[in-house]
């Protein structure tokens, strides 16, 4: 038996998230089954679970609407991990400064939404993050930045001095987009390197 994985399919990139979990089990020599998580009830059953990005207030209106928040609020709480990439990231933040959103509050940290521009200013570039052993390319489409931490988060990457990416006990946040980086280094230390 393996492990099951989630990704929440409301919005975003779902099958390039499926893509990368199951290269990152395949690296440490495990099975993984992945899930689609368009309803309550599929949460419960998984080890690990991925957020998407996609537009942050529709995300969060969906999961709420479909009984998945407090099935991520659970998973997160039983210490089992999540992945929540862009807009995931506002989702699962404690505060988006945007009440349009309804946050989960699963990292203590503050993001200011749409940081690095719109659509037409996306860019790639070579981050450090630690726990990685190279330089991760990370795409910033409509990025993110946290602007403020809690005291147990810790700051994983930066970019020109804005925090792009932060793990808080089981959930790692990044502000770009690591399914479309044709590296599963983000998703290992997600899953596997804990």
């Amino acid at each position: 038996m393996g492990l099951i994985a989630g990704v929440v399919a409301v919005q975003g990139n779902v099958s390039e998230h499926a893509d990368a979990i199951e290269r990152a089990a395949a690296r440490h020599g495990e099975r993984v089954e992945v899930r689609e998580v368009r309803e309550s009830g599929v949460v419960p059953d998984c080890d690990l679970l991925a957020m998407p990005g996609g537009e942050s207030t529709t995300i969060s209106r969906l999961v709420h609407r479909g009984g998945i928040a407090p099935e991520i609020e659970e998973h997160v709480a039983a210490g089992k991990p999540l992945l929540a990439t862009c807009a995931g990231l506002i989702v699962a933040a404690r505060d988006a400064g945007d009440e349009r959103v309804e946050c989960l509050g699963l990292i203590d940290a503050a993001v200011d939404r749409n940081a690095f521009g719109r659509q037409r200013d996306s860019f790639e570039t070579s981050l450090d993050v630690e726990g990685c052993d190279e330089p991760f390319p990370a795409a910033f489409i409509r990025a993110p930045q946290v602007t403020e931490v809690g005291e147990g988060v810790e700051v994983l990457a930066e970019h020109d001095g804005r925090i792009v990416a932060v793990r808080d006990g089981p959930v790692v946040g990044t502000a770009f987009h690591p399914e479309l980086a044709g590296s599963s280094g983000i998703h290992d230390l997600a899953f596997f390197e804990q």
